[in-house]
């Protein structure tokens, strides 16, 4: 195999999977969703935890900064 067989066909790949995903289903809807979704619990947590991080640095006068 060479190395443009190689690329086609993982070009091929990828055009298979973006035909899939261009199709108007109700999978490719409820996949969108849930990764809008879990981005934003995800940056949420990522928020509270940052929230905590930084109450608990004022609190100590000890740290380096």
């Amino acid at each position: 195999m060479t190395l443009d067989g190689f690329f086609r066909g993982l070009g091929d790949v990828f055009q298979w999977t973006f035909n899939i995903l261009e199709n108007d289903m109700p999978t490719t809807f409820l996949v969108n969703t849930g990764a809008v979704l879990l981005g934003f619990v995800g940056l949420f947590y990522w928020l509270n935890l940052q929230r905590k991080f930084n109450a608990q640095a004022e609190k100590d006068p000890d740290q380096l900064k």
